[in-house]
């Protein structure tokens, strides 16, 4: 498949859909949505939408019966972006090629910005109910383990786990335990949000589950690895802060080659989580192969 003409679709189609949830607004909210609108609008993959829909349309459902959902995930993820760079978490001055939301307007509306984009998340699941005519129960189900991947439980739990590992030698056991919720817990929670939406077997939401948490690990570990070898220019952020933070990372604790060695290796297992869908759940496959050649 061309993947690179599938992932422009899709973001456009995300997007469009998000400029629709999120109007610029005038009045009292007018600077606490200009900044939200930024950091939403600033650039991005569209990674976690992307995977929800594709989840969707591998269990054979209809990718826009999980489009509000797929929206929700991305606020909540720009959320998690403008909180962690600012000075008392990343302290990052560039998101994205861009100044950070903090930087652009101040540390105060930032924080409110982050706020604003979790809660509306949370909104547009709920607002959604109408489509959902019964079959309730299933976005109850998905509003619930977004809201446990995003919390103390997963992502919010797994930062805290970040910071309190900076400047200390971590096992591999502790360094997986931290991404499995600080980056995991939400792409996971993506493509299982998928497979409930699209009406999944509960075979197929188990098997997509697991494919989730594999992409997720993979995730972390080339992100960590393009910290080390990545061009900044490519990344549109600094490169080499974990080692200046003393972060804990794949690199630092397995080394270069072996964390190469384990981000393919991940991957394989993610692809073979797929083996039993068909060729509608080749965006998935593939999306899971391109996480060892993207540069950014």
């Amino acid at each position: 498949m061309d993947l690179k003409s599938y992932l422009e679709e899709r973001r456009g189609l995300v997007n469009w859909t998000l400029a629709a949830y999120l109007p610029k607004v005038r009045g009292p909210a007018f600077r606490v949505t200009q900044a939200m609108h930024y950091s939403l609008f600033v650039g991005g993959k569209r990674l976690r939408p992307i995977l929800c829909l594709a989840a969707a349309e591998a269990v054979g459902g209809d990718p826009g019966e999980a489009l509000p959902v797929a929206c929700a995930l991305e606020m909540i993820h720009t959320y998690s972006l403008i909180h962690d760079d600012l000075p008392a978490m990343d302290d990052d001055d560039l998101r994205r090629g861009q100044p950070t939301c903090h930087k652009q307007f101040d540390e105060a509306t930032a924080i409110l910005a982050g706020d604003g984009l979790l809660t509306e998340a949370f909104h547009t699941m709920a607002a959604a109910a109408p489509h959902y005519e019964h079959r309730e129960a299933v976005l109850l189900e998905v509003i619930r383990l977004v809201a446990d991947a995003a919390g103390y439980q997963g992502m919010v739990g797994g930062q805290m786990l970040d910071l309190l590992a900076e400047g200390r030698q971590v096992t591999l056991k502790e360094l997986e335990t931290i991404h499995r919720h600080k980056t995991g817990a939400l792409l996971t929670a993506a493509v299982r949000a998928g497979a409930l939406l699209g009406g999944g077997s509960r075979a197929e939401v188990t098997a997509l589950t697991a494919y989730g948490e594999k992409f997720g690990l993979a995730f972390q570990v080339t992100d960590d690895l393009l910290d080390v070898e990545g061009e900044a220019g490519e990344m549109g952020k600094a490169t080499g802060m974990d080692a200046r933070r003393g972060k804990a990372t794949y690199p630092a604790v397995l080394g270069l080659e072996a964390a190469r060695q384990w981000a393919h290796k991940l991957v394989a297992d993610a692809v073979a989580a797929l083996e039993s869908f068909p060729t509608r759940a080749e965006p998935l496959r593939e999306l899971a192969r391109y996480l060892l050649v993207r540069r950014a």
